[in-house]
């Protein structure tokens, strides 16, 4: 195998011999008018090779891998293996190669030596400023101590820190190092094909500086910003860059991205007029576009966020919500987007559905910023009929507050619900292969159907209604819009809070026996359970806790994904929880909590209708409002119990699709039980009707999830690429106070705790959790916390509806709150206003940034 190889040489698919930036260059210098510095690298053997030659070099990096991000013995061993790599001698052979390739093109302006890591410049991961580079070198030993550097770079704390966050190994990609002529520029810079900021792909922007760039990397000067669309200039500053140069720029840019065929992060020079390209690597920060058929603008909303969970998802679990869905999904970033393009055209549909949208009022603010731009253009055209049938959501505001359906629907729909339950498990029961696969598509249309059911939608809505209709009236009359939320608490049929208070009585269970408890402190998260019967008092803990599983086990964090491990297959990931409540709760806590609840929500309705009546027409408000409050406690709790039921069904599914999956694994179709999961269920259909896997795809799709996992979803995005997450006015934000989205009122002073796992939650009486979001499998860690704080929600979302039942208050849609709070400071919320106050300075860092 080479040790050097011409940059002429490389390509794409020999990246993993010369590393991305060396394999990039390579297609450059394929390319017609692209002007690439002449150059050779040295190959990732040559870094193999010179590894194996250090003595000890192996030990170190075993133990580089396996000690913890966190632990200070990890940056020595980092250390030790960067000054072995330097202090080494370079193999004879590797020198006498490189010394012939700089005496047979001698560059009399020095020369640039630079890293190319394998993952380096890749579709996922960037390595941007993480490895090293060194300019202007003269003489072979320059050259090859900044060969060595390169190669140790791979070890330095930015690119472990990086690979830590990228999830790749600490040992290393293999590296290797790119030499060429430098290039004596009057002007350089980089140029970016999409607006690194906003992802719009319609928006080149190119920043210069004189000279070589390295006052512009280093951030020591203010760069010339220019940025255009459609080759026309659309904002530019003073530099040295021409209008006709940087038009110049912005095609050959255009013309690289169409090459390696995605927007690109392109390092540029300019010598003598002339422009030559010193790197070109994918933008790997921008959030992908939902796939459209056509090339008008298109604009979606993020179903994540309405749905509280935006965590990537899986193939598999974005098909089955696919299949669920009552509107078509469009996909992008492993999240779920609907198409809003068709209700933004006509001025009633605009105007219905920014009403519908006031509720969220980020969503709102996004969807907002693009009507002012007239982004998409109002039509004379009436709505098309499907996309008028199914709307986004609905006007908030009930007609006739009486004319709702009897309270009696909701103990009906249950019984349904359950029934339809165990015709799922029958369906299922005993299949295999296309059979099962059959059966469960079959399932699915009849829960679609299920969930669409209007007797339904009426029930969910009537207590959706009721809410906000005396969220109104109450601040119209009283001036105390909050007051709705101590009129919903201990409400019946609310399976998720139910869930909360069932835990603790699974505490009073186990409580008693210290032997047991003692068996459950010591679990980890994926340890089994079993065990627990073995102990003094164990098995009726473990009765308490199967019990408790056979309601809820379905149940976990980011629920609505079927590729989700629930809580009935980890049943140790309840322990923190579990043992919580046994320490902080005396026995009775769940009936003393629901009892203090409804004793409230009954003095506050008094209070209301007795301040009503001293009002003008106060009868008729009495009467109202006493009709809204009914309607509100009979179906509100209603709101969480259709999740609670497709949830129930995914469990279904899922146990079935795993023994599916063994079944392949046993028979060598897949490598692993989860390779289902990357394939969406058509094709997992047709893999098991083949008996054969396309094990690259699978491949590639599980490198694309971990990719997707690392973006933050927009509430709005568009056709173009722009990604939206909207913004508060600017009269809730000051110093100090981050802005929010206020849904359970009262005012909270505590640590906040930033936890992004709830199985990891280390929490104490008067913390305030801070979170991107909260699902139903949060819910036990309600009883401890006295407020609560989401990146993602709203008003009728989980953790609104849930915190009101527990008289939390709670702040949602908090832009970037697990990054903005440092975990362990002191905060005030206020649930009324929406306004969180940072007290205290001091925090630790928090886990979305470890």
């Amino acid at each position: 195998m080479k040790l050097t190889l011409c940059l002429s040489e490389a390509g794409r698919n020999q990246t993993a011999l010369v590393g991305g930036k060396a394999a990039s260059l390579g297609e450059l210098l394929r390319m017609d008018g692209v002007v690439v510095p002449p150059g050779f690298c040295v190959t990732t053997t040559a870094f193999s090779n010179a590894l194996s030659g250090i003595a000890g070099a192996e030990a170190l990096l075993e133990r580089l891998e396996a000690l913890p991000g966190d632990d200070a013995d990890q940056a020595e061993s980092a250390h030790a293996v960067r000054r072995a790599i330097e202090s080494a001698s370079l193999p004879d052979s590797l020198v006498a190669d490189i010394n012939a390739r700089l005496d047979a093109a001698p560059s009399a302006t020095g020369w640039a030596v630079r890293s190319s890591a394998t993952a380096e410049d890749s579709p996922t991961t960037s390595f941007a400023g993480v490895h090293e580079s060194y300019l202007g070198l003269s003489g072979l030993n320059a050259v090859l101590a900044a060969v060595r550097r390169c190669w140790s770079s791979a070890f330095d704390d930015r690119a472990l820190a990086y690979r830590r966050r990228q999830v790749l190994s600490l040992r290393g990609p293999s590296m290797a190092v790119v030499i060429q002529h430098m290039v004596p520029a009057d002007a350089s810079g980089v140029l970016f094909t999409a607006d690194p900021v906003s992802g719009d792909r319609t928006l080149v922007t190119i920043e210069a500086c004189r000279g070589t760039g390295e006052a512009l990397v280093s951030g020591r000067i203010v760069p010339q910003r220019v940025r255009l669309r459609d080759e026309r200039v659309v904002e530019t500053s003073a530099g040295p860059l021409t209008i006709e140069l940087a038009r110049e720029l912005a095609i050959m840019g255009r013309r690289i991205e169409a090459h390696f065929g995605s927007p690109q992060d392109i390092e540029w020079c300019v010598a003598d007029g002339a422009i030559a390209i010193v790197q070109s690597r994918p933008i790997t920060t921008l959030f992908p576009i939902p796939p459209r058929e056509d090339d008008r603008r298109h604009v979606y909303l993020s179903v994540g966020h309405q749905q509280m969970m935006t965590d990537a998802m899986k193939p598999l679990g974005l098909s089955v919500w696919q299949k669920l869905a009552a509107r078509p999904m469009h996909e992008a970033g492993g999240q779920l987007f609907v198409d809003v393009t068709e209700q933004l055209a006509t001025r009633e549909s605009r105007a219905a559905l920014l009403a519908m949208l006031n509720r969220d009022p980020l969503i709102h603010s996004a969807v907002e910023q693009l009507v002012s731009r007239d982004y998409i253009a109002l039509s004379d055209q009436p709505l098309p009929v499907a996309a008028a049938a199914e709307p986004v959501a609905r006007d908030p505001a009930p007609a006739n507050i009486a004319a709702y359906p009897d309270p009696a629907i909701v103990p009906e729909l249950i019984s349904e619900s359950e029934l339809a339950l165990e015709n799922a498990k029958r369906r299922v029961a005993g299949l295999t292969g296309r059979d099962l696969l059959e059966a469960i598509g079959d399932d699915l249309s009849a829960l679609k159907q299920q969930l669409s059911d209007p007797r339904g939608r009426t029930a969910l809505m009537a207590g959706i209604d009721a809410t906000w209709w005396l969220q109104d009236h109450l601040q119209e009359w009283l001036a105390e819009a909050s007051l709705v939320d101590v009129l919903s608490q201990s409400v019946e049929h609310n399976i998720t809070s139910r869930m909360g208070l069932d835990l603790l009585d699974v505490a009073d269970a186990v409580r008693p026996h210290d032997a047991a408890v003692a068996f459950l402190r010591q679990l980890g998260p994926e340890d089994p359970i079993e065990g627990l019967a073995s102990v003094a008092g164990g098995s009726a803990a473990l009765d308490a806790i199967d019990g408790f599983l056979a309601r809820y086990g379905m149940r976990c964090p980011g629920e609505i994904d079927i590729t989700r491990t629930r809580w009935r297959e980890q049943p140790a990931k309840l322990t923190p929880m579990l043992l919580a409540n046994v320490d902080r709760f005396a026995p009775g806590e769940a009936t003393r909590r629901f009892d203090a609840g409804l004793a409230r929500a009954r003095a506050a309705e008094r209070d209301v209708l007795q301040r009503l009546a001293t009002l003008d027409d106060g009868s008729a408000k009495v009467a109202a409002a006493r009709a809204a409050i009914d309607r509100m406690r009979a179906f509100i709790g209603y709101r969480e119990y259709p999740k609670y039921a497709w949830v129930c069904r995914l469990d279904v599914y899922r146990r079935a699709l795993l023994e599916e999956a063994e079944r392949l694994v046993e028979r060598g179709v897949i490598n692993r039980t989860d390779d289902i999961f990357y394939l969406r269920f058509d094709e997992l259909g047709n893999m098991i009707a083949a008996q054969v896997a396309d094990m690259g795809l699978i491949a590639e799709r599980r490198a694309e999830f971990a990719a997707h996992e690392h973006l933050a979803p927009p509430r709005v995005l568009t056709s173009d690429g722009e990604a939206l997450f909207g913004s508060f006015g600017q009269d809730v934000e000051g110093p100090g106070v981050i802005p929010g989205l206020a849904v359970s009122s009262g005012v909270a002073e505590g640590r906040a705790r930033v936890i992004l796992d709830p199985a990891a939650a280390e929490l104490a009486p008067g913390d305030i959790l801070v979170t991107a979001y909260t699902d139903p499998s949060w819910t036990p860690l309600f009883l401890t916390i006295a407020g609560l704080v989401t990146e993602a929600g709203g008003q009728m979302s989980h953790g609104a509806v849930v915190a009101r039942e527990y008289g939390l208050p709670a702040i949602v849609a908090v832009q970037d709150a697990t990054r903005r709070i440092q975990d362990g400071q002191l905060i005030r919320i206020d649930g009324s206003s929406g306004s969180i106050r940072i007290l205290d300075g001091h925090g630790r860092s928090n886990p979305a940034e470890r």
